[in-house]
C-alpha cells in the first residue's frame, strides 16, 4: 500500500450509563487544510462500541490504500488491534474495522486520555456532545466523571496490557466513608445457639466483629493492587434476624485519603461472615454467605452513591 501523504486520526467514544446513550467522535487530518470533524449519537450502546465506531468512521473517511496513524485512548481498541486481545463481543463492529484496516496501512497509537493532548480532547468533546444529544441533554453539557462514562478503561492495566497499580498521587485527600452489608443464613437451631452463647468455639458475634475489623485493616494485603489506607474508623455490627434465620452484618469504614474505602468495608463484611461460618460449621453445614454488597459511599471525585435506603 502507498499514499502521497500520511493521514492522522484521533478517535474517541463516550457513553452515559454504559450501556446507555452514547456518542462517538473523530478528527481526521488529511494533510490539506483544516481537519475534518466527525461525530454521531446512538440511543442505546456501550462505551466500547462507541470507541470502535469512532475508529470505523474515521477510517471510512480515508481512501483505501492510505497510510493512517490512528490515535485513541481506548486500551480495548488499540490492544485488540495490536496485541490480539480476545474479542468476546461486538463482533459486527470488529468485522467492519478489520475490513477497513486491511485496505489501509494503519498504525495504532494509544494516548492517555484527559492528559492535555489537544486533538484527543477534541475527539472527546465531539463524542461527549453526541452522547448528550442521544441522552436529550444540551450538547455543551459537561460530562459526568470519567469513571462513570469511560466504562471500558481497565485502570489496573497500562497501555501495554501489563498489571499496574493506579496512581492516585494527583488526587486530593478527602474524607471518605463506605457502608457494606451481607448476611449469613443458618438453621433456626444454629441461630439459637449463637444467641445463647453456646457455640463451643466461643462468642460468635464478638469474635466475628473483631475479625471483620482486622480484615478491614489488612485489605491491601488481601486484594492485589488495592492501596493501603489510613483508616480513621471501622465499625462492624452483627444482628440476629429471627424472622429469616440470618445474621445480618453491616460494616462502615472511614478514611481521609486519596482513594475510596469501599474495599475495606466489603472486606470487613466478608471476613466477619467467614468467621461466623467457621465457628458454626460443626453444627450447620448448610450455612450460606449471601448478598455481600456496597450500599453507600461518600466523598471522592465521583461523588456520593446511595444504593439502598
Amino acid at each position: 500500500m502507498s499514499s502521497d501523504h500520511s493521514i492522522t486520526i484521533y478517535s474517541d467514544g463516550s457513553c452515559l450509563g454504559n450501556p446507555g446513550p452514547g456518542g462517538w467522535g473523530a478528527v481526521v487530518f488529511t494533510g490539506t487544510g483544516e481537519p475534518v470533524r466527525l461525530s454521531g449519537p446512538e440511543k442505546q450502546t456501550t462505551n466500547n462500541r462507541m470507541e470502535l465506531m469512532a475508529a470505523i468512521k474515521g477510517l471510512e473517511a480515508t481512501p483505501a490504500g492510505s497510510a493512517v496513524t490512528l490515535h485513541s485512548d481506548s486500551s480495548y481498541l488499540v490492544n485488540t488491534m495490536t496485541r490480539n486481545w480476545k474479542r468476546r463481543v461486538n463482533h459486527d463492529l470488529w468485522d467492519r474495522l478489520d475490513s477497513l484496516a486491511q485496505a489501509r496501512e494503519v498504525a495504532w497509537h494509544w494516548v492517555r486520555g484527559h492528559a492535555g493532548d489537544r486533538w484527543n480532547e477534541e475527539a472527546d468533546r465531539l463524542a461527549v456532545s453526541a452522547m448528550n444529544v442521544a441522552a436529550n441533554r444540551n450538547p455543551g453539557d459537561q460530562p459526568d466523571p470519567p469513571d462513570l462514562i469511560k466504562g471500558d478503561s481497565l485502570t489496573h492495566l497500562d497501555e501495554h496490557g501489563r498489571v499496574t497499580m493506579v496512581d492516585v498521587g494527583g488526587k486530593p485527600t478527602t474524607d471518605r466513608e463506605a457502608v457494606a452489608r451481607g448476611h449469613v443464613t443458618v438453621l433456626p437451631e444454629t441461630l439459637r445457639l449463637i444467641q445463647e452463647g453456646l457455640m463451643k468455639k466461643g462468642d460468635v458475634l464478638t469474635i466475628a466483629q473483631l475479625a471483620g475489623i482486622m480484615g478491614a485493616k489488612r485489605t491491601s494485603e488481601l486484594i492485589p493492587l488495592c492501596h493501603p489506607l489510613p483508616l480513621n474508623q471501622v465499625n462492624v455490627d452483627l444482628e440476629l434476624d429471627q424472622a429469616n434465620n440470618r445474621i445480618e452484618i453491616t460494616a462502615t469504614a472511614r478514611t481521609s485519603a486519596k482513594t475510596g474505602v469501599e474495599m475495606e468495608a466489603l472486606t470487613a463484611v466478608s471476613v466477619a461472615a467467614l468467621t461466623v461460618y467457621d465457628m458454626c460449621k460443626a453444627v450447620d453445614r448448610g450455612m450460606r454467605i449471601e448478598s455481600v454488597r456496597l450500599v453507600k459511599k461518600t466523598g471522592g471525585q465521583s461523588g456520593d452513591i446511595n444504593l439502598e435506603d
